[in-house]
């Protein structure tokens, strides 16, 4: 195995990464405002690619077939968190058990309306060439995905750091109490915040579904991932799903290449390693 062999599978790596962060973006997001184990997270990413695989079908727009699958699943969220979850804040079980039973029915009600065969989301003629550096090949529309997790962690790192949304986000986070006293509508916040992670995985799931495919059970396979994801970085660190990301999507990759037998010790064994270091992970807090 050459270098263009590492080199191949480091972009493999990365685009995969960049996809996991669109979904674990949002799910550290959603966990560290309002302590919510969102299990229907990944079910986001099932029902965005769906929806986006028909409005695709039906306007042959890759970037329509973004925004209404995101825009779809965005209310599916802000109605599930404002309608179900909050009448149980901070009741981590009911909340639990609620998300979870969220995800069978997404599941089930995919597999009714498009069926159960694999599907994948047409990739744009302009993204369907192939970049060639040297011997390696690599699809042009990897390239666009890792670009656009790049962008994403770019414009959330502003929106929380450099904006009065931020302010008042990191507020809640830090005290709900004191966040109200200062006249900040957490429950807004909240509900703001849950309806862009459940967007953040509908985008997800359409650009995954270009080059990984879409299927029943495509839920729950990305959702283990995004949650090592998550506990890796840190719970509620931007930065941390950001390098939580890149660590389980080259080991992943490397290890399915490498050594298939033991993908999944490849896997998990780092992320139980960095626990018995820092059990708050990376980037979260102590």
């Amino acid at each position: 195995m050459g270098i263009s062999f590492y080199v191949q599978q480091g972009l493999n790596g990365l685009s995969f990464a960049a996809l996991l962060f669109l979904l674990a973006s949002g799910l550290t997001l959603i966990f560290g405002l309002m302590r919510i184990v969102n299990i229907a997270q990944g079910s986001y990413y099932l029902l965005g690619a769906y929806v986006g695989l028909s409005v695709m079908h039906w306007t042959h727009s890759f970037l329509l077939a973004i925004l209404a699958a995101g825009a779809a699943v965005a209310a599916i969220g802000a109605l599930m968190q404002r309608w179900f979850l909050a009448r149980f804040h901070q009741q981590a079980l009911p909340q639990f058990l609620l998300t979870m039973g969220f995800a069978f029915i997404f599941s089930d009600q995919a597999l009714l309306l498009w069926g159960g065969d694999p599907q994948s989301v047409p990739v744009p003629p302009a993204l369907a060439g192939t970049f060639v550096l040297g011997s390696v090949y690599f699809p042009t529309y990897r390239l666009f995905v890792i670009a656009i997790g790049l962008v994403v962690y770019a414009g959330l790192w502003v929106l929380q750091e450099r904006t009065r949304v931020g302010a008042m986000v990191r507020a809640a986070v830090d005290d709900a109490e004191m966040a109200r006293g200062l006249g900040i509508d957490v429950g807004k916040v909240m509900t703001g915040v849950f309806t862009l992670g459940a967007f953040l995985a509908a985008a997800g799931g359409v650009m995954g579904a270009a080059f990984l495919s879409i299927y029943p059970g495509a839920d729950f396979d990305v959702l283990p991932l995004a949650f090592v994801v998550v506990i890796v970085g840190g719970l509620g660190s931007l930065r941390g799903a950001l390098v939580g990301s890149l660590l389980v999507g080259l080991l992943d990759n490397f290890g399915k290449a490498l050594f298939p037998e033991l993908s999944y010790f490849t896997l998990f064994a780092p992320m139980a390693f960095i626990l018995a270091l820092r059990p708050q992970g990376l980037f979260g807090r102590a």
